[in-house]
């Protein structure tokens, strides 16, 4: 393994005026609103066609190196005349599989259900699990060839397709071959990297792997070890699932990099080399722009907001955090913190997921919230509820409004302040506004990719605590 820091960054930052900027802070002030300009955010959220070849790694001098994360929409835009709605509802029917496939994961038993049939370790990703939302182009192998892959910080294992593939999805890159890469090796059963699997599987000597789900989607095939390469660094010896048959995850990428707190993900098997440390900055929709993703301890930014993680060991994937409450206006809504909670059985708390699009709350969260929101913003023209939103705006003509601030209060005093773009979305080019959340089928909340956009997001494993800010993308 590659002893150095690892580090991917991702350049040029976008910058941002002091109104769509999060804001963070401990102070007893808090402020009440702010201006929400709408062709701006129309304008800025419109989705453009890109090449994939402009995304490809760059050297950042002789000692750093960086890699560009992209939204979905920006590598693999399908139709050039598909509108805004047509766009938004297909990526709402991915986020409610996703969403719903994270609460039955975590809803059996005490939070223990994973629905993962005959062996393997869970994976919950591809476009019809909803998580295909942010990519990395890493290479695999050696020599590397380079594979787009989906970030999930809500799984725990690295795969991508392999040859020989007796029954492979589509994807923009040629299918990885092992017999291609000097690096590739198998693993055996008995080994200790093979014992890390939640369950595993063996055949022919060889470590296996099987995910099902329950829309039918799939992945099989051997666990090996393997080079993956970003920008100029390699890692060696990482452990990957090499998927010999996989149907319904992807569209496009290669496969998944996990980023999830258990032990056989990219973060875990780094182990010591980054102190369970990285940081993310994901770019808002539509932008030309890239976000980034840094790992190491110097990935944790002076002047962030720390949150404490809370840890559920019946789902050591999920990165849960303390949330306090919710604020409209400057004003905490009245919602008992118990509704957030993580309970000893492992049900209900908050998780950050980078997967999920739209931040679920819990029915009477949700209710109270919409309801302190609608109530200060009683002078702006409603519109029909749209897809999964109830609570939407006629906002045709305005250039800009005025809209109450949306606040996260966290545990032990933090509280974030979302910019307007990342709680009122356009639907079309129109002039629908949405108020983005949505209620949850069960007691699980889920702060999704939405209302994380455009901020600095750090996660240090080895002490327990989530970053917030102080930078943007």
């Amino acid at each position: 393994m590659v002893a150095a820091t690892i580090f991917l960054a991702v350049l040029p930052l976008l910058t941002a005026t002091a109104a769509a900027a999060a804001a963070v802070n401990n102070s007893s002030y808090h402020p009440t609103f702010q201006r929400l300009n709408v062709k701006e955010t129309i304008r800025g959220t419109t989705t453009r066609p890109s090449q994939i070849s402009e995304y490809q790694e760059e050297e950042d001098g002789a000692e750093n190196w960086t890699m560009k994360v992209f939204h979905r929409e920006q590598i693999f835009f399908g139709n050039s005349e598909d509108d805004r709605r047509r766009r938004l509802d297909r990526r709402l029917k991915r986020d409610a599989v996703r969403a719903a496939s994270l609460v039955s994961r975590l809803a059996s038993t005490g939070g223990g259900g994973y629905g993962v049939d005959d062996f393997g370790t869970d994976v919950v990703s591809g476009m019809e699990q909803g998580s295909g939302e942010y990519f990395v182009r890493i290479g695999v192998g050696s020599p590397p060839r380079n594979q787009y892959v989906v970030i999930d910080s809500g799984s725990d294992i690295v795969w991508v397709q392999c040859q020989p593939c007796s029954q492979c999805y589509r994807q923009s890159d040629p299918v990885f071959d092992p017999a291609d890469s000097a690096s590739f090796a198998g693993v055996s059963c008995g080994s200790a990297v093979c014992g890390r699997l939640e369950n595993s599987g063996c055949h022919a000597g060889r470590c296996r792997y099987e995910v099902s789900y329950g829309d039918g989607s799939y992945t099989k095939g051997t666990l090996a070890l393997e080079t993956l390469t970003f920008g100029g660094t390699a890692v060696r010896g990482v452990a990957i699932g090499c998927g010999h048959r996989n149907q319904g995850m992807f569209v496009g990428a290669a496969g998944l990099l996990g980023l999830g707190g258990g032990s056989m993900s990219f973060v875990g098997q780094l182990g010591g080399q980054t102190g369970g440390a990285f940081s993310y900055c994901l770019v808002s929709r539509g932008t030309d722009s890239a976000g980034s993703l840094v790992f190491g301890r110097a990935a944790l930014p002076a002047g962030a907001a720390w949150v404490p993680l809370v840890r559920n060991p019946r789902a050591p994937s999920f990165y849960y955090i303390g949330l306090a409450g919710l604020g409209v206006g400057g004003l905490r809504v009245p919602i008992p913190e118990d509704v957030f909670r993580l309970t000893e059985l492992g049900d209900g708390g908050v998780v950050m997921d980078t997967g999920t699009a739209v931040t679920r709350l819990p029915l009477l969260a949700y209710q109270a919230f919409r309801d302190a929101f609608t109530a200060q913003t009683a002078n702006l023209p409603r519109a029909p509820g749209v897809a999964i939103f109830d609570t939407c705006y006629n906002l045709f003509g305005f250039v800009s409004v005025r809209v109450p601030t949306v606040s996260f209060f966290f545990s032990d005093g933090p509280i974030l302040t979302l910019p307007a773009r990342n709680f009122l979305i356009p639907m079309d080019d129109a002039g629908t506004f949405c108020f983005a959340f949505a209620p949850s089928s069960s007691g699980l909340s889920i702060i999704g990719n939405i209302q994380q956009e455009g901020i600095q997001i750090s996660f240090d494993g080895a002490n327990g605590f989530v970053g917030f800010g102080p930078n943007i993308c």
